[in-house]
């Protein structure tokens, strides 16, 4: 499995759905931003500011990186 370094910021965390099909969400600020190794399987997307990662029970974090875009489409093709 392949991983990379990124470092993160803040966050939100999809749990799921409510009865009326409505995104059930959490925002969440941190003071600052931190080093996190990512699974590359577990990367949906990658915006210019947000990567969408998956992870446990269905849930999916939307997370700021404090990276360049043209750096993290760099290291996902080496």
């Amino acid at each position: 499995m392949k991983f990379i370094e990124l470092t993160l910021k803040n966050h939100t965390i999809l749990h799921g759905f409510d009865a009326r099909n409505r995104e059930v969400t959490e925002e969440v600020e941190v003071e600052e931003a931190s080093k996190k190794i990512v699974a590359v399987k577990r990367i949906l997307s990658i915006s210019e500011k947000y990567i969408l990662i998956k992870y446990a029970y269905d849930r999916v974090i939307y997370w700021e990186y404090m990276e360049d875009y043209e750096t993290i489409k760099k290291m996902l093709v080496s």
